[in-house]
């Protein structure tokens, strides 16, 4: 089988065979050696009476402020499942990074729960193609993640104290990388649109080929009444002052329509989160995957999205919102400077 199956498994070619190797990293196989799961010697506690072999190390603790490398990879490979589940309060407060083929600035660099689309510090049940968040809080994401050289997966704990109970299991393949293959990237970014200015910016200044393959947004409403005019943008390779691409509304980017009037979770769109508690603001959450239509660009990219709702006259209303995004998309090596990371206190949901 070639390796661009790897990729892309589906009923059709699973059956074919292929010179692959599976290997998977946990807390129990840290390495992801080949027979060299379970190996940890049980201490005090709930494996002392079966021995070695028996859940002896099933998950770690994020020390307060420290980096922690989950996966260290020699390729080439394709990294093609993670799951992952830890308390909330290391939703927003943890950052996961990836880095491909040694390069010195990651190319995903998101909030963990944001990175799996769980906005706001809040867990809930995502049922897409590509990620899916399981009861009670069970990460997982499916994108394929290929790298040449050198894999290495990073979570750094800015909290003031240690989390425990991080759980985590990467699986991937050791397998010829196709030439034309891009590598995944993830950016998170997070903004307070005004009336003055009413966007929210997903992606600027990405430089370089590649396509654009999905939208996550976590949205708070600071006013009442609908709040999902806005268009989806993107310009390409030198678009200016106006946009190659250009939606007709927030509940039309995400697969909805006539403002939602209920959450939905699909294959490819939906709108998990609709939050209106007692005392707080409306919080949404959302997701596009561009998977069956890709966005492509050859030189750059940039995507934005408006905030609008409506005055009483019946004339679009800029607002005032908070809005959080991850855009997910693949590109040739190298990629932009990304942004820098806000800190902990600027992440933190309203």
């Amino acid at each position: 089988m070639s390796s661009i199956n790897q990729f892309g498994l589906c009923l059709g070619n699973i059956p074919l065979l292929s010179d692959a190797e599976t290997r998977s990293i946990s807390a129990e196989n840290p390495n992801g050696e080949r027979g060299g799961g379970a190996k940890e010697i049980p201490g005090p506690g709930a494996s002392d009476m079966l021995g070695q072999g028996w859940k002896v190390r099933p998950c770690i603790t994020l020390d307060a402020g420290t980096t922690t490398t989950l996966a260290d990879i020699e390729g080439p490979g394709i990294i093609q499942h993670i799951w992952i589940t830890v308390d909330t309060k290391a939703y927003r407060d943890t950052i996961i990074r990836f880095y491909w083929d040694d390069e010195d600035t990651p190319s995903i660099e998101v909030p963990l729960g944001d990175f799996f689309c769980n906005g706001h510090g809040l867990r809930y049940n995502v049922t897409s193609l590509p990620i899916a968040v399981n009861p009670s809080g069970g990460f997982n994401i499916y994108f394929p993640m290929p790298f040449r050289k050198h894999a290495k997966i990073t979570i750094e704990n800015q909290r003031w104290e240690a989390i425990g109970g991080f759980f985590y299991q990467i699986t991937y393949a050791l397998t010829e990388v196709p030439e034309n293959a891009g590598y995944f990237h993830a950016q998170w970014r997070r903004s307070m649109t005004t009336r003055e200015y009413p966007e929210h910016v997903i992606l600027d200044g990405i430089k370089g080929q590649g396509h654009y393959v999905g939208t996550f947004l976590a949205w708070t409403q600071f006013s009442n009444g609908w709040w999902g005019e806005g268009e989806m943008k993107f310009y390409i390779d030198g678009d200016d002052k106006f946009p190659t691409i250009c939606g007709t509304g927030t509940e039309d980017y995400f697969g909805g329509a006539w403002c939602f009037g209920a959450t939905f979770s699909t294959a490819f769109l939906g709108y998990p989160l609709h939050r209106k508690e007692p005392g707080e603001v409306p919080k949404h959450g959302l997701y596009r995957w561009h998977i069956m239509d890709p966005i492509h660009f050859k030189k750059q990219l940039k995507n934005t999205i408006q905030a609008l709702g409506w005055w009483p006259n019946g004339r679009f209303e800029p607002l005032t919102d908070d809005i959080s995004s991850v855009g997910y998309w693949y590109q040739a090596e190298p990629h932009a400077q990304f942004p820098k990371m806000p800190p902990i206190h600027e992440r933190w949901a309203r």
